[in-house]
C-alpha cells in the first residue's frame, strides 16, 4: 500500500460465489496497530470487511452520499457485469458529484 500510496485493498475472491473483501488504512490502524499485533504476522483475510457494499456506475451522486451516510462508509468499489471498474470515495463524491450537480 506504501509503495503504491494506496489507501484501499481490494481483496479478490477465493472462488467464483465468495465475496470481495476490503481493507482500509484506518482497519490496519485499528485492528493490528492499535491491538499492538505484530503486522508481518496479520493476514488480510483476518482484518478485511467482507461482504464489501458497492454502487453501479450509474448510481445518482446524492443516492451514492446517502448510502455513505446511512452505513458509515467512506469508500466503495464501483461494479458493472460483476467487475470492479473503481473506487469512489467522499472526495469523488464532493469534487466531482457537486460539478455535476451544479453544471
Amino acid at each position: 500500500m506504501n509503495q503504491q500510496g494506496a489507501k484501499v485493498v481490494i481483496v479478490n475472491k477465493r472462488y467464483e460465489h465468495d465475496a470481495h473483501g476490503l481493507v482500509l488504512l484506518s482497519d490496519i490502524a485499528k485492528k493490528v496497530l492499535a491491538r499492538d499485533r505484530a503486522p508481518e504476522r496479520v493476514n488480510l483475510y483476518e482484518i478485511m470487511s467482507k461482504p464489501m457494499l458497492t454502487v453501479p456506475p450509474e448510481m445518482d451522486v446524492r443516492y451514492c452520499a446517502r448510502l455513505f451516510d446511512r452505513f458509515g462508509l467512506s469508500v466503495a468499489p464501483v461494479i458493472k457485469e460483476d467487475k470492479i471498474i473503481g473506487i469512489v470515495s467522499y472526495g469523488e463524491l464532493v469534487l466531482h458529484g457537486l460539478c455535476e450537480l451544479i453544471n
